[in-house]
């Protein structure tokens, strides 16, 4: 199968939509949510392409690396606001997007 090839980055993908989904979640239950808006935006935005370029994995898609390099900014995108934030789902959201934005850069 031709996905064998990226499995780690498919674990990748899947561990940092699991984070930024528990993220999103978590944000939505702070005291202030209006000060969290950019991180439940970058959240969903997150997990989204990152769920995107999971599926494009597993399918052999030819745009896989036109997505990676997308989805590498994505993700740094998130775990910047998420690194703003002293919340513990806030920092893990951070350290997952990170990983995966490196993880992407192999392919992008």
């Amino acid at each position: 199968m031709a996905h064998e090839k990226h499995q780690q980055l498919i674990q990748t993908l899947h561990e940092c939509l699991e984070a930024c989904n528990h993220c999103y979640d978590a944000c939505l239950r702070e005291e202030d949510v209006k000060m969290m808006a950019e991180c439940i935006r970058l959240d969903r935005e997150c997990a989204d392409i990152c769920a995107f370029l999971e599926q494009s994995l597993t399918r052999n898609s030819p745009f896989s690396s036109d997505l990676a390099s997308v989805c590498a900014k994505v993700c740094e995108a998130c775990g910047n606001e998420c690194k703003k934030h002293d919340h513990d789902h806030c920092q893990k959201c951070a350290d997952a997007c990170f990983k995966c934005a490196e993880a992407c850069k192999q392919i992008a």
